[in-house]
């Protein structure tokens, strides 16, 4: 039988039939007359050369080959008819998808473990894979579906890419306690800021960073002796030299923590390290797009967001 002949709709009819015993149920649930109820019958019949239901009594009892069909068809309409919800509604404590975020690795370091701690409390069955972002291929990734959503710095995309503030942060210094230069004073002004070395984390290969550009703008230089591309290497680096690394308070949110390193305000007044949330316009109204992209807004709000900086 060619599957082209037969309207989807009529297996709706057959279904239901079936399963309310008769053509009247059958239209009472469908909203539809008995009459129309009765043609597609005739339409079906005609199409498998079967009678497929026979009355007895006030039911209308199937034929062998309509037991068949509804064991076949039934299970099919149960899949099209969830696929379709799926797609007018979404239950993160239900669903088994997958989403895939682009990030770079100094910040995939502070998104994932909040990310993934909150989604395990409400969405047990949900995926999450992190993928390394290309800035120049930013806007195929998204449009192309390979990231659900992004997190950077701003860039400059076109209108078909949408995006959001995540947070702004502030920067500061980290160095190692007990550190000859600020066993001097617990804070750091600009003159002994510029007196250290320096370790610069960058997931680009060259390039200044946000506080270079302000430096310079106030005519100085720092002395970078490291350039690495992750925070927690060079936390690391930190607490065993006598180096120091600027971020965000957010990256080096986790050097609180650790009794060998001290946070520090940053000695200048610099723009926010601001990250924001990226998606392509084609996902704009997908209701499992649409959550997550208000779970991870949530998330930084409610676990990043709140840190404001060293006291």
């Amino acid at each position: 039988m060619d599957i082209e002949r037969i309207d989807l709709n009529l297996l709706v009819v057959f279904s239901t039939i079936f399963s309310e015993g008769g053509i009247t149920p059958a239209g009472k649930k469908l909203h539809l007359s008995q009459s129309a109820v009765s043609h597609s019958l005739s339409r079906l019949r005609e199409a498998f050369d079967d009678p497929l239901f026979v009355r007895s009594g006030q039911v209308m009892q199937p034929t062998p080959i309509a037991r068949n069909l509804y064991q076949r068809v039934q299970p099919l309409l149960s899949n099209l008819k969830q696929t379709l919800n799926d797609f007018s509604s979404f239950d993160p404590a239900l669903s088994e998808r997958s989403f895939t975020i682009g990030v770079r690795e100094p910040v995939e370091s502070v998104v994932l473990p909040v990310i993934v701690t909150s989604l395990l409390e409400i969405a047990p069955q949900i995926r999450i894979s992190t993928v390394r972002l290309d800035r120049g291929n930013l806007e195929a990734d998204l449009k192309s579906g390979v990231f659900d959503v992004a997190i950077d710095v701003l860039q400059p995309l076109s209108g078909s890419v949408r995006h959001s503030k995540l947070q702004d942060d502030d920067l500061v210094v980290v160095a190692r306690k007990g550190h000859p230069v600020l066993a001097q004073s617990a804070s750091l002004d600009l003159q002994r800021f510029l007196s250290l070395e320096h370790i610069q984390v960058s997931g680009r290969r060259a390039g200044r960073g946000i506080e270079d550009i302000e430096l310079n703008r106030l005519g100085h230089e720092r002395n970078i002796r490291v350039r690495c591309q992750n925070i927690n290497a060079a936390l690391s680096v930190v607490a065993t030299s006598d180096l120091v690394v600027s971020a965000g308070y957010a990256y080096a949110h986790e050097a609180v923590r650790d009794a060998k390193l001290v946070v520090l305000p940053f000695p200048i007044e610099v723009p926010s390290l601001s990250l924001f949330l990226y998606w392509h316009q084609n996902v704009d109204s997908d209701p499992a797009s649409l959550w997550f992209r208000d779970f991870i807004t949530e998330v930084f709000q409610r676990n990043i967001s709140e840190q404001n900086g060293p006291d």
